[in-house]
């Protein structure tokens, strides 16, 4: 029985027995869903300080913008999998995307109200349009952390293994580009105060993903007798939730690792994941599959996937603070000096996805955390006076590290797994670097505000002239800012040395991958062998008409 599960569970392989150009259609049914949920990852963090004025808080109420969000896609990535695997992969991710998209319209909505007249009433609560935006937050989160697991799955089943790396590296390019994007876009709106505008963006986005999807896409097999795994639910929510709560406050709001709360939830998740792990072992049909850690090569890749995801973007969020905060640049000047990381990522992807299926993940993904040890420790000694052509540099050199290594990573892990389990390979891929992401995003902000003792000057003009005051208060406020900017070039070393070491971890972990120089059929071998050997069934067939 479990046998003829795994065979019925791959219809997209036989669909390209009988139309070739199937997976094309789920390639570019999954980009054009996923572009919106990635997009708002960064268009929404640029615009926090402007969400603060609108609703006139400070950084406590305003971060649960982000925070919510990021809570509820942890908790529900893992939910992904049974989902798809009851109802069916195309209506759950549809029914994804479809959430995020009403929830952006929510969240607009929310940003359109005046909060000093707007109050909603539910029940005995009073509920004010910052709550409203929150919540609404969170309905992003959940639409988003269905879709982006089951869209992953969705594009590894329709193509053949041969072509995987490459279908992974135009997809890729939307996983670059569109966080890269978000600070022009955001920056853009936010200064020409369209403030609800960077989630009403979404809406015709999420259409046309909505609508490519619903024709294009194929339903697969699905059964209602599926079982529900509820104490998985219950310990990955509790697990998933407490240590992403707890990241998020103590990295948000400064608080720092050693806050009663802070150690509380992250004490809390991590018994809770505890209890999750024991329990899902001994669970016939588990939430989260962990047995696909008996794979050798989804072991490797996920662990120094997890590992290199602090080194990838944990960092991410340090330059552009330092753009702003010591540089003097806007949001939207800081996303342009950025942009030619996400343009050598675009086009280091796709190269990328093709070597990786000549010679293995291994060779593409050592190189690029080389690179990213490299450019990680020079980013560790930029000064006030850092040529920005230099930083230009690094950020190509960063660009083409992530291409290299953000979809070969994850291919590597997939690669072994049978296609009857991709439904639960991918959630359990998705959940761990989201919390990995979180938490490494929140230690490195705790070491770079642990170096700063200081503020910038409270009676600092708001234009920054200071020629008008006594010169006695000139001096004063010069030598503070002065103290000020070498405890944050500081501390910004101390949180990039951390990452170089992170980086060198990841690349010795990458050299346990399957690839070259060890064995590995390349696709050309791979097609020449098909063209040999019989042709065992439909689903062979199609596999080789499809290429």
């Amino acid at each position: 029985m479990a046998s003829m599960a795994e065979g019925a569970a791959t219809p997209p392989v036989g669909a390209t027995a009988t139309d070739p150009n199937y997976k094309w259609r789920v390639l570019a049914s999954v980009v054009a869903g996923l572009f919106m949920v990635i997009l708002d990852s960064t268009v929404v963090n640029v615009a926090l300080k402007s969400l603060q004025q609108h609703y006139n808080v400070g950084t406590n109420e305003s971060q649960w913008v982000i925070s919510l969000y990021t809570l509820a896609l942890g908790i529900a990535t893992p939910l992904s999998g049974y989902l798809g695997d009851r109802f069916g992969m195309k209506r759950i991710y549809l029914t994804g995307l479809a959430l995020f998209a009403a929830g952006s319209a929510l969240c607009g909505v929310a940003s359109l109200l005046d909060p000093a007249t707007t109050t909603f009433h539910a029940g005995p609560l009073l509920i004010s349009p910052l709550t409203y935006l929150i919540a609404a937050r969170g309905l992003q989160g959940i639409g988003g952390g269905i879709a982006l697991p089951l869209g992953t799955a969705l594009l590894f089943k329709a193509f053949p293994p041969r072509e995987i790396g490459a279908a992974f590296g135009i997809f890729g390019i939307v996983l670059v580009f569109a966080p890269a994007a978000g600070p022009l876009v955001g920056g853009a709106l936010v200064d020409h105060n369209l403030l609800a505008w960077i989630f009403f963006l979404n809406i015709p986005i999420g259409a046309i993903g909505l609508t490519i999807g619903t024709n294009f896409l194929r339903e697969t097999d699905h059964s209602q007798r599926v079982p529900a795994d509820i104490p998985g639910i219950i310990f990955a929510g509790l697990g998933f939730g407490a240590i992403l709560y707890a990241a998020s406050i103590a990295g948000e709001q400064g608080v720092g690792w050693t806050d009663p709360k802070v150690l509380g939830c992250l004490g809390g998740g991590v018994l809770a994941l505890a209890i999750l792990a024991i329990v899902e072992l001994r669970s016939r049909s588990p939430l989260l599959d962990l047995k696909l850690y008996r794979i050798g090569s989804f072991a490797i890749a996920n662990i120094a996937g997890l590992v290199g995801t602090i080194a990838l973007f944990g960092a991410e969020f340090l330059l552009p603070l330092y753009l702003q905060i010591l540089r003097g640049e806007t949001a939207f000047q800081a996303g342009l000096t950025l942009l030619p990381l996400a343009i050598a990522s675009a086009f280091a992807t796709v190269i990328a996805g093709r070597l990786s299926d000549r010679v293995g993940p291994r060779l593409p993904i050592v190189i690029g955390f080389l690179l990213i040890a490299f450019n990680t420790y020079q980013l560790a000694q930029i000064t006030l006076t850092t040529d920005l052509k230099f930083i230009g540099f690094l950020l190509v050199l960063r660009g083409i590290a992530v291409g290299l290594i953000i979809q070969n990573s994850q291919v590597a892990a997939l690669m072994d797994v049978p296609p009857a389990r991709l439904n639960r390979a991918t959630p359990l891929v998705q959940a761990t670097r989201q919390t990995m992401q979180s938490i490494g995003v929140a230690v490195l902000a705790t070491i770079l505000t642990s170096a700063i003792t200081l503020t910038i000057p409270s009676n600092l003009p708001a234009n920054g002239d200071i020629s008008h005051l006594p010169p006695a208060l000139q001096q004063q406020i010069l030598q503070q800012i002065h103290e000020f900017q070498n405890q944050y070039l500081t501390g910004l070393g101390h949180a990039y040395l951390a990452t170089f070491g992170i980086a060198v971890v990841a690349t010795i972990l990458a050299c346990f991958l399957p690839g070259w120089p060890g064995k590995w059929a390349s696709a050309k071998r791979q097609q020449r062998a098909e063209r040999v050997e019989p042709v065992a069934d439909a689903s062979t067939a199609g596999g080789a008409v499809g290429a």
